[in-house]
């Protein structure tokens, strides 16, 4: 496997990042790191003081990147932005590489690496629930619906459409779980425009 980066740390930091996903944390270790990364053990210990630290490093690239993808476009209304959102390409096959730390049982015993995991997860709650408030603003949705529990909602139904596309070695699971969770968006919207022209 190989990474980029110039210097020693930073192929460490991307060949850990890589390993977390693949992998996870319990099963590598800082030798596979170093196998993937083309660095001696000397460099390692140089920049890190064990696999945890790097594991804390990879981690914290792993969200920024997430949390990059999840800044998203501005689209033609909020409502299509958080469709584009929902419906932008997901492997469905890797996994979450987040949510898969959810599954780690180390990182489970590891406050540390959990609170990172706890607070992506509500960074990204919170972009949802920034995205569906704009819609209701606009008037797209209903002001009835609860942001947090959509938000929430929609969290579930991408966490579920990586299991289920693993489960299955499909990506057809993920595909068809976003595309459903666009489809009822566009029915909820549809109907409170029908309210909303009723009581005009």
């Amino acid at each position: 496997m190989k990474t980029s980066g110039n210097t020693s740390r930073e192929r460490l930091v991307n060949a850990m990042a890589l390993l977390l996903w693949e992998k996870g944390y319990a099963a590598t270790s800082p030798r596979d790191v170093m196998a993937a990364a083309e660095v001696g053990q000397g460099s390692f210990y140089h920049h890190f003081s064990g696999k945890h630290e790097l594991a804390v490093a990879a981690l914290s690239q792993n969200i920024s990147e997430l949390l990059d993808q999840d800044a998203g476009t501005v689209r033609s209304s909020p409502l299509e932005e958080l469709k584009a959102h929902l419906l932008r390409p997901r492997p469905g096959l890797k996994g979450c590489r987040i949510g898969r730390m959810t599954q780690d049982p180390k990182v489970l015993e590891d406050p540390e690496l959990l609170s990172m995991v706890e607070d992506a997860f509500r960074a990204t709650e919170q972009s949802w629930i920034k995205m569906i408030d704009a819609a209701i603003k606009a008037k797209e949705l209903p002001e009835s619906l609860d942001s947090q529990q959509l938000a929430r909602t929609l969290t579930a139904v991408l966490q579920g459409g990586y299991v289920l596309s693993r489960a299955y070695g499909s990506q057809q699971p993920m595909d068809d779980a976003v595309h459903g969770m666009a489809s009822m968006l566009d029915s909820l919207a549809q109907s409170h425009q029908v309210a909303g022209n009723s009581t005009a």
